[in-house]
């Protein structure tokens, strides 16, 4: 079984790994720093299970697994926690492997032979119970699949979604990417940040320059930053423009 490490702590990590060298058919492969240098390391070295910290800096470990569960075949996550016993077991509802710190050989063996690969309904459980608000955050980042290997998109730098048939193309700062994702979703996800203008297209309101109409009644979104334009369907023009105006 090869198995990931990732804690933004060095000393945790070094911790794990002197648990991992004396558990059965375990291989460590890894270590990472945080949820996107856990991402990377996953494409890179296919590790069986990854042992997870939920808190972390850059990206935490929630954030890290529900883009693992977007994977074909992601590996199994066993998250660790600092959270009281209360909190430990509000997450064990989902079934999934927990450790709380600092992590026991026992459990560690325990959790090792019941790791299981999360899905999305579990992550927003997960999410919920770990937000001081209780309510779920949006991630930060698309994870998109590209010739260069996993690549991650941070949302501030994305000007806007289109779909097209079963893929959406995520236009960035620094060019564009397919991802398999639903208008639909995205929209439920990012809500705030993004407008819808078409139906098949989301915009980041950030990025919003102004509207440029054309002889034939159509109206076209122009952005900061990118020569490209958007059309707006005349059911969503009332509200981009009540949006513009509150800018």
């Amino acid at each position: 079984m090869k198995v990931l490490v990732c804690d933004d702590e060095a000393l945790a990590r070094d911790r794990l790994v002197r648990l991992l060298r004396d558990a059965k058919e375990c291989e460590v492969v890894g270590e990472a720093e945080n949820g996107r240098d856990a991402l990377q390391k996953v494409e890179m070295l296919a590790p069986d299970v990854i042992l997870l910290d939920i808190r972390m800096p850059v990206m935490d470990g929630i954030a890290c697994a529900e883009e693992l569960a977007r994977l074909p075949n992601p590996p199994a996550v066993i998250f660790i926690t600092a959270f009281d016993e209360h909190a430990l077991a509000a997450f064990q509802v989902e079934a999934i492997g927990y450790l709380l710190k600092p992590v026991r050989r026992d459990q560690l063996n325990e959790a090792l032979a019941r790791a299981s690969r999360v899905n999305r309904a579990q992550l927003q459980h997960i999410r919920e119970q770990a937000n001081d608000d209780g309510k779920p955050e949006a991630r930060q980042h698309i994870t998109a699949r590209t010739h260069r290997g996993l690549e991650l998109i941070p949302i501030s730098d994305i000007y806007y979604f289109l779909a097209d048939q079963k893929y959406v193309t995520v236009r960035h700062a620094r060019g564009e990417v397919l991802v398999d994702e639903t208008l639909k979703d995205l929209e439920d996800e990012f809500g705030e940040r993004f407008l819808r203008v078409h139906r098949n297209a989301l915009l980041a309101v950030n990025y919003l320059e102004g509207l440029e109409a054309v002889q034939n009644g159509q109206c076209f979104v122009r952005f900061r930053g990118i020569p490209e334009k958007l059309l707006v369907s005349r059911r969503h023009l009332p509200q981009l423009r009540e949006k513009m105006q509150n800018l």
